[in-house]
């Protein structure tokens, strides 16, 4: 299983990135993907979840801001982020838990500021 995340980088208050995460070696039409971010100084949190099923669960700092999908087909999953806010900031990491073991990518980095 390998992830790869991409997409990140520097943004204005307000504005909008998309971030991908490559899955190669696992089946995203079963399990759950999720993205979590590590802030400066702070622990690593979650903040998005797609089941198998295609539900959904985020977080409630980035819910209503935040939407993650996925193509299965390609087995790419997204996390849209609108309206970025400073605190948004930090390091994101695609992520599924797999065969009992952890996976994580390699992080992307998001920068909001003005």
């Amino acid at each position: 299983v390998q992830l790869q995340a991409s997409g990140g980088g520097l943004v204005q208050p307000g504005g909008s990135l998309k971030l991908s995460c490559a899955a190669k070696g696992v089946n995203i039409k079963i399990g759950a993907m999720e993205w979590y971010r590590q802030a400066p100084g702070k622990q690593r949190e979650l903040v998005a979840t797609i089941d198998g099923d295609g539900i959904t669960n985020l977080t409630d700092s980035v819910r209503g801001r935040f939407t993650i999908s996925k193509d299965w087909a390609h087995r790419m999953v997204y996390l849209q982020m609108d309206a970025l806010r400073p605190e948004d900031t930090a390091v994101y990491y695609c992520y599924t838990r797999r065969y009992s073991r952890d996976f994580w990518g390699r992080g992307t980095l998001v920068t909001v500021s003005s």
